[in-house]
């Protein structure tokens, strides 16, 4: 059997939520990591135990989740919170992910799509995948889209994707770009075009996922994206 990786990310407000959207609706595997990322840490789960233990109630919400913005505060400010908290986190996430890429495995599906907003900040882990793909809309557009989305100014929207690794530079990393600087429609025949070619490639063995993933260490690269979940 034959079965491929494909990674997909974007940058702040660049539209890989509707990418996505299309994919599914094309009946794509998708693998979400950033809602991994937040139901491994849901009310009685190890971890979420795990984080109260060590960080308080007092990261809580009403509800009993964690409040994403408090947390985020005490890791950033300080390294060693935030290396006790992927102790924590990594290995669920990891589980979770693994025994989703093995289910699609077993499935029979061609590939599966990893949407992991952090893959080329990670670099390291882009060598799991057989393509890459960008989400990418110029930087006017993109400016112009997080103000409307989030509310904000222009300094702070400027500030937010200023933070991350400009999809100028991630575009470089990309086997594959899907522009969305336009209509939906444009980025939809896009998406159909890629999905074409990818059901097409047939040349990335799954052992190559299986050893690779036991070898190298591909857990410890997937999770930086917990940055993602406290930001």
């Amino acid at each position: 059997s034959t079965m491929f990786l494909v990674g997909l990310s974007g940058g702040i407000a660049s539209g890989k939520s509707t990418v996505v959207a299309v994919l599914r609706e094309l009946g794509c595997a998708v693998i979400d990591a950033d809602a991994i990322a937040r139901q491994v840490v849901q009310p009685h789960s190890k971890a979420h135990q795990q984080i109260l233990q060590h960080f308080g109630t007092e990261i809580l919400l009403e509800n009993g989740e964690i409040n994403r913005e408090a947390l985020g505060n005490i890791i950033f400010s300080q390294p060693e919170k935030r290396r006790l908290l992927n102790s924590i986190t990594h290995p669920e996430i990891l589980k979770e992910m693994l025994k989703q890429v093995l289910k699609y495995f077993v499935l029979g599906y061609r590939y599966v799509i990893l949407d992991i907003p952090l893959l080329f900040e990670t670099r390291g882990l882009t060598r799991f995948m057989k393509y890459t793909v960008l989400v990418y809309c110029d930087p006017p557009t993109q400016l112009v889209r997080l103000m409307k989305r989030s509310g904000l100014g222009v300094a702070e929207a400027e500030a937010r994707i200023g933070s991350q690794l400009p999809l100028e530079e991630k575009r470089k990393w990309a086997s594959h770009v899907i522009d969305n600087s336009g209509d939906r429609e444009s980025t939809r025949r896009q998406v159909l075009r890629l999905h074409a070619r990818l059901e097409d490639s047939l040349d990335f063995l799954w052992a190559r996922l299986a050893v690779g993933t036991a070898l190298a260490g591909f857990g410890g690269l997937v999770f930086l994206l917990i940055r993602h979940f406290i930001s």
